[in-house]
């Protein structure tokens, strides 16, 4: 089964360039929204915002979606959905949980709890157009999902009263219990007497007193199907008569082939057995089977989808099998190894043109895996990237539209910001992944963090990449054939010391040694033990020599080293040169030093690079490649998002290159821009990444760069691996 997958969505993502003449539809992301654009006025720029559960309004021409960290719910004008517009936030004197649009209207549940055994919350009724409360219901406790029957004539919202993880290890029973809402509606409108609640309990089996009810679902029958995470339970209500019609464990199941080890390095073979599948999120697929997305959230966690029947059959389960994909697209978050792993918690479904497609979310890989629904085992058909932990999703087939709610918000601590990014399914090619590995030796091969590259010396089109210290207990070289669609990392050379993982290092920096091995240039930090040096490597990725800095080159030192290496003449006339990354103790100020070594002669030396101004934040240095009679630089700021202005290219001649004595004045280098990467990053249609760390030429002459996806920790994962057309320079 996992075979059958991996084949057919290789066969997608290694499409060829040339579309045929009735190419098929994919889904393409085409505007990414910031919810901070959302911000009230009299709010500091830097607040924290969320975009959690999306809905669209009947139209299609407005999102709304909930914003638990504000106490509002947004909203965002997508009339031109490439163009988002922001429509303002409305407080809502609590913790907005869900929302879901009916008619004019949007219900918002809302958490309103004093504490977890005063738990408490209300249903507001808000007129989208203008943005006004017109009704409030109590709903006796505190709420999760809500979700609006097909016919619209009720809704469902789960009432979960939530646990305590901090009391007992979170085990439950904890009091008080939840139960099932349901509240008629006309015209959009909720009549808060119409009220009634279901009970829920002495259904599970783990804990029966105590439901812990958690997302919703109708059917075309107004059958309720709600998941009880923590029991690990499902359970189907008939709507009209607000009885529960049937229920069912939601059962264990194994996993093989998995990283279920933090420890620094991507290894799937890991296995998992007896797995609880702890439910959050569920779908009807029609009025007989159900998709749940097994997040966990007390014991289990299985990394899985399942479909049942609603009897609780299972019909398919997806096993290990969209993480191994996940990982081979670089998105795999080794933080969450030894947990949940990539956490499957959101999920969507709805039919566009005839086909319906099963959309799930991953919470910490931050992808978006596109199933097409076969009524059999389901098709993958893409892997979507999305903002940092995308919660919700809402479909708008009538406008072929599709959206996100990813809820973190880094913005206080210079990171990417909540976001509502949009898709739209035409015909064309998939934008997205730009990087994948192939298999070796019959597995996955994992791979992230991606901080240097340099051109191979005999093949034109091949590349070989490194990996920094976020996988420290794997240091490794990866060979990239970029005349695939997308670019194939089609092997790795692990980078050892004694025939043993290579620790301790930070490589930042590769170039070619003439010799069928590697120069590699390793970032130091006194905090880590890491120290700053290069290191000489065999064609079989067995360190040769390891070379320390200088003395009089580390009595300056910042943690901000070595961030490239390229190499200049052959022979005895050979010379390393190394950009380091920011300013050292020793450096005026707006001044960076290149450093050159001769290995043959063991001579260190180093001239001065001039910055360009920071707007915000820093700017340095990540990236040199020598090419021709020049050595091309990558200089960019630490912003990202809207906040980027500097990642650019600049070139300085070699002849230029004199070092002065380390420790002397040191001759200042004059510099010429080649290319601005901006454009490059905004293709995809997301926010500017920050970490644009590596370029370089290959064997006929064609640039290449790529950017640090930071291990998917505080991170999208996005990584964007692309060509680069140089402006013609004199």
């Amino acid at each position: 089964m996992t075979f059958r997958i991996h084949a057919a969505l290789t066969a997608v993502l290694l499409a060829s360039v040339a579309a045929p003449a009735s190419a098929e539809q994919v889904f393409n992301r085409i505007a990414s929204f910031p919810v901070a654009s959302n911000l009230p006025a009299d709010k500091d720029k830097l607040t924290t915002t969320s975009a959690e559960i999306i809905t669209a309004s009947e139209d299609g021409n407005t999102l709304i979606y909930s914003d638990s960290p504000l106490g509002a719910i947004g909203f965002i004008d997508i009339t031109d959905p490439k163009a988002p517009k922001a429509l303002g936030a409305l407080s809502l004197d609590g913790e907005p949980t869900s929302v879901a649009a009916v008619g004019s209207k949007v219900l918002a549940a809302v958490n309103t709890s004093e504490s977890y055994v005063k738990p408490s919350g209300k249903l507001n009724v808000v007129d989208i157009a203008s943005k006004k409360i017109e009704a409030t219901c109590d709903l006796g406790g505190q709420p999760d999902s809500i979700a609006i029957s097909k016919d619209k004539t009720f809704a469902a919202i789960a009432i979960e009263n939530e646990r305590d993880e901090d009391v007992n290890d979170g085990a439950i029973p904890q009091m008080p219990v939840g139960d099932l809402v349901i509240v008629s509606l006309k015209d959009g409108a909720a009549d808060c007497a119409s009220i009634k609640h279901v009970s829920l309990t002495g259904l599970a089996e783990i804990a029966p007193e105590d439901p812990e009810p958690e997302f919703v679902a109708i059917n075309d029958a107004g059958e309720i199907a709600v998941t009880l995470q923590e029991n690990n339970h499902i359970a189907i209500i008939d709507g009209k008569t607000a009885t529960v019609v049937g229920h069912f464990s939601a059962g264990k199941t194994d996993l093989e082939g998995i990283d279920n080890k933090t420890d620094g390095q991507l290894s799937f073979t890991g296995k998992a057995e007896g797995v609880l599948r702890e439910p959050d999120a569920i779908k009807w697929l029609d009025n007989n089977r159900l998709v749940i997305a097994n997040e966990g959230d007390w014991k289990g966690g299985s990394r899985s989808f399942t479909i049942f029947d609603r009897t609780g059959k299972v019909l398919y389960e997806s096993g290990a099998s969209l993480e191994r994909e996940i990982a081979r697209i670089g998105h795999f978050p080794d933080k969450r190894a030894k947990s949940k792993g990539v956490e499957l918690e959101g999920m969507e479904f709805a039919s566009f043109n005839g086909q319906n497609y099963i959309f799930i979310l991953s919470e910490r890989a931050s992808v978006v895996a596109v199933y097409k629904d076969t009524g059999a085992e389901p098709q993958l058909a893409q892997l979507l990237p999305s903002g940092i932990s995308p919660e919700g999703a809402v479909a708008i087939p009538g406008r072929n539209l599709f959206a996100t709610a990813n809820e973190v918000d880094l913005g206080e601590d210079g990171g990417a910001r909540s976001h509502v990014m949009i898709y739209e399914l035409a015909e064309g090619q998939p934008s997205y992944p730009t990087l994948v590995s192939k298999d070796v030796d019959g597995n996955v091969l994992g791979w992230g963090a991606l901080s240097g590259l340099v051109g191979d010396a005999e093949k034109d089109g091949i590349l070989h990449a490194v990996s920094d210290s976020f996988y420290g207990m794997q240091p490794s070289i990866f060979t990239i054939d970029t005349t695939r669609t997308p670019a194939e990392i089609t092997n790795v050379l692990r980078v050892t010391r004694g025939g043993q993982p290579a620790q301790k290092l930070d490589i930042e920096g590769i170039a070619l040694d003439g010799k069928g091995g590697f120069w590699l240039a390793s970032e130091g930090d006194a905090s880590k033990l890491v120290g700053h040096g290069l290191y000489s490597v065999s064609a079989k990725g067995e360190i040769k020599t390891e070379i320390g800095l200088p003395a009089d080159l580390l009595s300056n030192e910042s943690r901000y080293g070595f961030e490239g290496i390229t190499t200049v003449g052959s022979g005895d006339d050979l010379t390393l040169w190394m950009a380091i990354q920011r300013e050292w103790k020793d450096d005026p100020k707006g001044t960076v030093k290149l450093v050159s070594y001769k290995p043959k002669s063991k001579e260190w030396g180093a001239v001065r690079y001039p910055l360009e101004k920071a707007d915000a934040g820093w700017v340095g240095l990540s990236e040199i490649t020598a090419h021709g009679d020049y050595v091309y630089i990558i200089e960019r700021d630490n912003q990202i998002g809207d906040n980027a202005r500097l990642k650019k290219l600049y070139r300085v001649a070699i002849a230029d290159l004199k070092p002065g004595k380390i420790g002397s004045e040191l001759p200042l280098v004059k510099k010429e821009e080649v290319h601005d990467f901006i454009p490059d990053l905004k293709v995809t249609n997301g926010y500017v990444l920050d970490k644009l760390e590596g370029f370089t030429f290959d064997k006929s002459g064609k640039a290449f760069a790529v950017t640090d996806n930071d291990g998917i920790d505080d991170s999208s994962g996005e990584t964007l691996f692309f060509p680069v057309e140089l402006k013609a320079t004199n």
